[in-house]
């Protein structure tokens, strides 16, 4: 067994929400999550934190030091660190009103003070802020011109607020978010923003759909009616891409996906989220992985000091099964394996 303690392996709690309520499945609770979380065993080896969605009902954002206090003492309680939060700001799409975007940066400014919380309690010792622009592909394309420029300067005022708070915020990279809903697209705004607060935080699930042009068929990378069976076709589109965003990435999911666009509850269509073991995922994970955790010649890049499983949309009945926590944990292990070192 490899001798890796880096990255660490962390589990995401918003899969208990993101996809769910009452036109979907009932939520898991947060505590259902830990408990899945801290069970969870590969041969000795557990998860050691979780990343986690600052939004009800899971957290109350608004219970400010109290609630950050009450969190802390609950995870670490358990022997998990927290990692990399999400910012809940889509009360305030990029690309609505003025007023909108006021409360995008308010919502973010509450986020990025709750995790500095978390850092200061001990519980955080390393993470990102998540953020996307809350504003659909849509939106984004009634004036591609006029949308970035305003993305961008939301951005740049956003990553202020994260350096007045000694944060990063990571832009996911998912095709339902205007404006990072492609592969250049993204690379685009991460440039024109050009701040060190601000990074990119890949999916492996979401950023396959990036090399299939899904949301903005221009910028595929694999060829239309691509055979899934070739593998170094799909291993040169990775690197395409991987080498454009790799550079900006301080934050990082597996996943595994079927090549094909999921939705549920009151979540858009987004890069469908599989088991680790799903015989009709695309994914290679832990080769795959590869392309994001090293550079071009190899070496381990070490820009973040965890990874995280992301599982959105996943059903109950899959997700209630502890058998499912161990095969993700596996997954992530074999990650580590891979691409991981020793401190």
């Amino acid at each position: 067994m490899s001798q890796n303690n880096f990255p660490k392996l962390h589990n995401a709690t918003w899969p208990g929400i993101v996809g769910k309520g009452p036109d979907s499945e009932p939520v898991i609770s947060f505590d259902e999550m830990l408990q899945f979380t801290s069970k969870a065993e590969v041969n000795g080896v557990k998860f050691d934190g979780v990343d986690v969605g600052l939004f009800d009902p899971h957290i109350n954002l608004d219970g400010g030091d109290e609630e950050a206090k009450k969190l802390a003492d609950k995870v670490s309680g358990l022997g998990l660190s927290i990692g990399s939060v999400v910012a809940p700001i889509w009360a305030g799409p990029i690309l609505g009103s003025k007023e909108d975007r006021a409360t995008y940066l308010d919502l973010l400014e509450k986020s990025c003070k709750f995790a500095k919380k978390l850092r200061e309690l001990g519980v955080r010792p390393y993470g990102i802020v998540r953020i996307d622009t809350a504003s659909s592909p849509e939106a984004w394309s009634k004036d591609p011109a006029g949308s970035q420029k305003i993305i961008v300067e939301t951005l740049k005022e956003a990553c202020k607020i994260a350096a007045d708070n000694g944060e990063r915020l990571a832009a996911e990279g998912e095709i339902c978010w205007g404006g990072m809903h492609s592969w250049k697209t993204m690379l685009d705004t991460l440039e024109s923003v050009d701040s060190p607060q601000l990074g990119f935080q890949a999916d492996m699930a979401h950023t396959l759909l990036y090399t299939m042009g899904y949301n903005f068929p221009e910028h595929r990378i694999l060829p239309e009616g691509y055979d899934w069976e070739d593998r170094e076709v799909f291993k040169s589109a990775l690197k395409t891409m991987t080498d454009a965003l790799r550079p900006w990435t301080i934050d990082f999911h597996v996943a595994q996906n079927d090549a094909t666009v999921f939705g549920s509850g009151s979540h858009d269509k987004t890069g469908r989220h599989c088991l680790a073991n799903d015989p009709n995922g695309k994914l290679h994970i832990a080769e795959d992985a590869g392309y994001w955790l090293r550079d071009g010649s190899g070496e381990l890049t070490k820009a973040f000091k965890h990874i995280c499983w992301d599982g959105c949309m996943f059903p109950n009945a899959v997700m209630g099964k502890q058998e499912t926590w161990n095969n993700i944990l596996a997954a992530l292990i074999s990650v580590r394996d891979a691409h991981g070192w020793s401190e």
